[in-house]
């Protein structure tokens, strides 16, 4: 399972943990040595040193029933979330337009042809599929990966759409070549994208774009409904002037968080020597939030 390069560089045995921590699921939090080498698709002796290696890190630890992910692995996650710090300008925004809707928000990023969620502000609402962070979906049925595919050149999100889906999910839409290419053109026209139903049965939602200072978009942000709750007329008409609205603060208030000037600050050293004048302590400064770290009082 874990070798799909064949370049040199490529570290199967790195390949075949990452492998090993994406089989445990919500529906499996235990499983057995025999479980993890046939869900990986590896021998059972390699899933074993696997699932050693793992635990030595402290990413996995030992049952009475098999093996288990500690929460060290939401390090993985989380340090990704954090550094792209979009989560702490975003979540005011979120939690004030879901005030307003009293329905769920969610932040998608693209990985592959999936949507990635890495933020969300929800509220208790009986829906078809439970959504928390980290969960994928095809891009194509979903509002939040319209927005994303139609963001790439059309030559490009069919490259992006011909990767096999990771979600496991089994979408009701299928749409051929002709119908995925109207859709997102209809997208990049009016700048939004509604899904009533396309990938699970009670689903409906709208997204917009999160941009970036440079205008790139960096994610997309829904609000979903239940289809039996919310009509579309009541989605498009309502709930869709305060989504553009939050995309649009999130977005500017992004791009200038992007564009304050960061000092970053040389690690302290031990020094026997005479004191030098503290600013000999600054290192660089940027002005695109990309190449520095603020220091730690500045976080």
């Amino acid at each position: 399972m874990a070798r799909r390069d064949t370049s040199p560089d490529f570290i199967e045995a790195l390949a075949r943990g990452l492998d090993v921590l994406r089989v445990f699921e919500p529906r499996q939090p235990v499983m057995s040595l025999a479980a993890v080498a046939k869900a990986a698709s590896l021998p059972r002796p390699t899933a074993r040193r696997v699932l050693l290696t793992l635990e030595a890190l402290g990413y996995v630890r030992a049952t009475e029933r098999g093996y288990e992910l500690t929460p060290r692995v939401l390090e993985l996650g989380t340090s990704y979330v954090l550094s792209r710090g979009l989560w702490e300008v975003a979540r005011p925004h979120m939690e004030a337009m879901v005030a307003r809707t009293h329905e769920s928000a969610s932040i998608a990023q693209l990985d592959g042809s999936d949507i990635v969620y890495v933020a969300r502000v929800a509220v208790p609402k009986i829906v078809a599929l439970a959504v928390t962070i980290g969960t994928r979906f095809p891009a194509m049925q979903t509002s939040l990966g319209k927005v994303l595919l139609a963001a790439l050149p059309p030559d490009e999100a069919e490259r992006v759409l011909a990767q096999p889906s990771r979600s496991g999910i089994d979408p009701r839409w299928q749409p051929d070549y002709a119908e995925r290419a109207a859709e997102l053109r209809e997208v990049r026209a009016r700048g939004w994208a509604l899904t009533d139903q396309q990938l699970a049965l009670g689903i409906r939602s709208v997204a917009a774009p999160l941009r970036g200072g440079d205008g790139q978009v960096i994610a997309s942000l829904n609000v979903n409904t239940h289809a039996a709750e919310t009509p579309v007329e009541v989605l498009t008409g309502e709930y869709l002037p305060i989504l553009l609205q939050t995309a649009g603060a999130i977005s500017a208030d992004w791009a200038a968080c992007q564009s304050v000037p960061q000092v970053t600050l040389k690690p302290a050293e031990q020094n026997t020597g005479p004191l030098r004048p503290a600013s000999d302590d600054l290192t660089s400064v940027t002005h695109n939030g990309n190449e520095a770290v603020p220091p730690p009082a500045a976080r």
